[in-house]
């Protein structure tokens, strides 16, 4: 498979052999399970030791002539904290147990519950991964997140010669807005904004889309909050399939030369 790579204003500057692996076939099950199990939620739960932290002694007993019962007081069989007491008449008010003040939460999240080790076989790893680059490269994918390719004429994958990384911000951007085109440039930005609805009150006020990654080089670097940027050592099956299959991905030349290195 053939493909261009860009110069910095867009042009076609030369033709290169892609690497084999942009020719897979798209398991897009398989991406999905690999998504699945790489999905982590926070662990949260109360203080191992919430509600418990007073004084009180154990369940009142209804025996007679017992020290501390409750017999014959019409008082219930749960846990109490003393505050005064009179030989042995007491003032005291029930602990620890759910239904008290300051007690335990009935059936609170635990820890445990949120460790989830899904596993997942290394061959479909190794599929997931070749078919999330693939698609990346692959116009079917792509236009179902993006129709607007349709319009542009556009070949994938976006390659670009790695001059592209010694400008400047504002020169880097010009420079991606004539690869991409003006309408899918606004697509590839990455956006954040405030959330509708309840969401906002429950600690996710933001939400922002996927937008576009910059895959570099194995001795590349670039910095910038626009869009995300991965080096191809550190590639994987997230990033290359954030919102499912098809992201919208430009390769810097070395880049492509690292992977077919990396697949031989």
């Amino acid at each position: 498979m053939k493909a261009k790579i860009l110069d910095i204003k867009g042009n076609e500057k030369s033709i290169i052999n892609v690497p084999k692996i942009f020719e897979s076939t798209v398991r897009e099950d398989i991406v999905a399970k690999v998504l699945e199990s790489k999905k982590k939620q926070q662990p949260y739960s109360p203080s191992p030791v919430a509600g418990k932290q007073h004084a009180a002694k154990g369940k009142v007993r209804h025996i007679r002539h017992v020290w501390r019962s409750g017999y014959g007081r019409g008082a219930s069989r749960v846990p109490r904290k003393i505050f005064s007491r009179k030989g042995s008449q007491f003032n005291w008010e029930g602990a620890e147990v759910p239904q008290a003040k300051g007690g335990m939460r009935a059936h609170p999240p635990k820890i445990i519950q949120f460790m989830k080790n899904l596993k997942v076989n290394k061959k479909e790893l190794k599929i997931a991964f070749e078919s999330a680059l693939s698609a990346t490269a692959q116009e079917k994918y792509l236009l179902r997140k993006y129709p607007i390719l349709k319009k542009l004429d556009k070949e994938t994958p976006f390659i670009v010669s790695s001059e592209i990384l010694k400008l400047k911000t504002k020169e880097l951007l010009k420079s991606i807005k004539s690869i991409l085109g003006e309408e899918l440039f606004e697509k590839s930005v990455r956006k954040k904004s405030v959330r509708a609805g309840r969401g906002k009150l429950r600690g996710r006020k933001y939400k922002s889309n996927a937008g576009m990654i910059f895959v570099l080089g194995e001795n590349e670097k670039l910095k910038t909050n626009l869009f995300d940027t991965q080096n191809v050592r550190k590639l994987g099956i997230e990033d290359l399939a954030r919102g499912g299959v098809g992201r919208l991905t430009i390769y810097t030349e070395e880049a492509i030369k690292n992977l077919g290195e990396k697949k031989k």
